[in-house]
């Protein structure tokens, strides 16, 4: 029987003039809409790895301002039978000017090459789960969306 492991992922929910930051991405050839984050990496904390997370994601530094959610069910990984995910969320703002460029189409790749990325925002009266890709996700979307509209 195959080890089981936890996967820890951390995302910043980053909320300005209504709209809410979503990445989509290309991983392992699917495309996915998620929040920015992504793993915790041994021996970082959950903070630290979300401001790393986003300033490799973005290139924009930001600052923790509150938990928002932690996955309260269980979800298998969709890229390994043998890990449990557990998602971290928290509200994040930016430190100085955020200034990622930006899309209004999904999935708006420059090239459709493994871990490509390309961000858009979407207006919280109007986000749902069907705007993400991943259950975790879905739920958060619609956690913001009673929260924030």
């Amino acid at each position: 029987m195959a080890a089981k492991h936890f996967n820890v992922r951390v995302y910043g929910v980053l909320i300005e003039k209504g709209h809410v930051l979503v990445c989509d991405e290309l991983i392992k050839g699917h495309e996915i809409t998620k929040f920015p984050g992504g793993g915790l990496e041994h021996g970082e904390g959950t903070i630290d790895c979300l401001k790393r997370e986003f300033v490799e994601e973005t290139g924009h530094a930001v600052e923790v301002t509150e938990h928002f959610y932690t996955t309260d069910f269980y979800q298998k990984s969709a890229y390994n039978p043998n890990h449990q995910i557990l998602s971290i969320y928290y509200l994040v703002k930016p430190l100085e000017g955020f200034m990622v460029k930006s899309t209004d189409k999904i999935f708006d790749f420059v090239n459709k090459t493994d871990y490509a990325q390309t961000f858009r925002w979407i207006d919280v009266k109007k986000i749902s789960g069907v705007d993400f890709t991943l259950p975790i996700d879905k739920k958060v979307g619609e956690l913001i969306k009673e929260r924030f509209s």
